[in-house]
């Protein structure tokens, strides 16, 4: 079963500033490309970190007389408020993918790592895209008739091979009904899990018979 990657979905055209690249560049750098985060490379083109609008909001936070009087509770917005290049801003070690990662390996190292985008690295450590999670939820606008064709394809005909004419699959904005049964019992929850893993269903739901029970104990 295919699934996608992380090349598919990335963006390939990053924006990108020097580690010494000061506050106001990186502000106009956000404005002219119309993003909300731009990556912090050396003179290798190797991503050091990336400087995202919550990375530039302390200086904001900090500017007025009545912000000013308020007290510092948090040490690191403290230093972002205070730091006038990109190296001091980003935030570091850069959180990177590869090209060829499954969505699901790229949302679990955001969810583990909290960030809401990873940069794209190739072999070579060299930047060649980035990918957010909006990015990543793109594969829930996949076709639900082409979903239904991988489901009936790969899963249930070349991965089980299950007979196709005794089970019906059924898809509506990515939610997945299976009706019909199959010859053991013990199928059922590896098929259901295996809907689940094709890449844009949101949700399964099975109705399915057995002819045999083979999850009983024998005597």
């Amino acid at each position: 079963m295919k699934h996608r990657e992380v090349g598919e979905l990335m963006t390939r055209e990053v924006v990108t500033v020097q580690g010494g690249s000061p506050f106001k560049d990186i502000v106009r750098a956000l404005a002219e490309h119309k993003v909300s985060a731009v990556a912090v490379v050396d003179n290798a083109g190797h991503p050091l970190g990336v400087v995202s609008e919550g990375d530039l909001l302390p200086k904001s936070a900090d500017q007025g007389d009545f912000f000013r009087s308020l007290p510092v509770t948090d040490a690191l917005e403290h230093e972002k408020a205070e730091a006038t290049r990109a190296e001091e801003l980003m935030s570091a070690p850069a959180v990177c993918a590869g090209p060829d990662w499954t969505v699901a390996e790229a949302a679990r190292l955001m969810e583990a790592q909290g960030v809401k985008r990873l940069l794209v690295v190739d072999a070579a450590d060299e930047l060649v895209g980035i990918v957010s999670r909006r990015d990543l939820l793109k594969i829930f606008l996949r076709d639900d008739n082409i979903i239904r064709q991988e489901i009936i394809g790969d899963v249930l005909d070349r991965t089980l091979r299950q007979d196709l004419d005794a089970i019906t699959v059924q898809l509506a904005d990515g939610r997945v009904e299976l009706h019909g049964s199959v010859q053991f019992k013990s199928l059922v929850p590896v098929i259901e899990r295996l809907c689940r893993t094709v890449d844009g269903v949101v949700q399964v739901t099975q109705h399915l018979g057995y002819a045999v029970d083979d999850l009983v104990p024998g005597p």
